[in-house]
């Protein structure tokens, strides 16, 4: 199938498109650990985290990634924070949630889509009510990639928090609809939760070398996730707040 223009007006052919897109797992590799080795985040974690995350790759469960959202630069941190620490395994079979924007730039969405990346219509961009069967078939996809075998990175957030970097802003419903959805599929996601601080006074870094040595600190897995997906969204804003106060206090 040949690569649809990334465009709201053609998200159908953009889902059906991203509905089968796969990474070439080895570049994939190669370049998460060539951004380790820019980036160099320290990595933390709860106590038994890193444990918990290895035992749930072991036994095939489906991860669900959850970052706070501080910079331009936190897909890179995240990607990573992967190579270094347990999700490393998780690398070339994980799909990221990104802005439409970013596929833009042929060179850009080169880069996005060996990161495993699936565009998404952003309200705030394109208006609430042009985005809902665009945001409906997101999280679709979401859920059937995840049925067939990957796992998923989002920023709950929905865009870069540069208010107080200490504070998870509001998460919205959309990862409590995917993981729904991927209940109905048989799937039984493990939510992750990644808090990055590049230190208290540093709000909304735009550069690499403002965001190389970020805290990383990844949170307990949760298991068991509520049943409603505003109580699961509600769910994830605390164990993300949880995270990010480890990073804040690694920093």
């Amino acid at each position: 199938m040949d690569r649809p223009e990334v465009t709201l007006e053609n998200s159908d052919a953009v889902y059906d498109f991203y509905r089968d897109h796969r990474q070439n797992v080895l570049k994939s590799r190669l370049s998460y650990a060539i951004l380790a080795r820019r980036y160099r985040p320290r990595v933390g974690g709860a106590v038994g985290a890193a444990a918990a995350i290895r035992r749930a790759l072991q036994a095939g469960q489906r991860l669900i990634v959850v970052a706070n959202h501080l910079s331009e630069q936190d897909p890179y941190v995240v990607a990573a924070t992967a190579w270094r620490s347990r999700l490393r395994p998780a690398i070339g079979h994980a799909r990221v949630l990104a802005k439409d924007e970013l596929f833009v730039d042929p060179r850009l969405r080169d880069k996005v889509e060996m990161m495993g990346g699936i565009p998404v219509f952003r309200g705030k961009d394109h208006g609430i009510r042009a985005v809902a069967a665009a945001g409906q078939q997101m999280m679709t996809i979401s859920a059937e990639r995840m049925q067939r075998g990957d796992h998923l990175a989002i920023f709950p957030e929905g865009t870069c928090n540069d208010v107080d970097p200490t504070r998870v802003q509001s998460v919205g419903s959309g990862i409590g609809h995917i993981v729904v959805r991927a209940r109905k599929l048989g799937v039984t996601p493990v939510l992750i939760p990644l808090g990055i601080s590049y230190g208290p006074d540093n709000v909304a870094p735009t550069t690499r070398t403002a965001t190389e040595n970020a805290s990383c600190w990844l949170g307990h897995p949760v298991t068991e996730l509520p049943p409603r997906p505003t109580e699961i969204a509600r769910l994830v804003r605390e164990v993300l707040q949880d995270a990010v106060d480890g990073a804040v206090k690694a920093a």
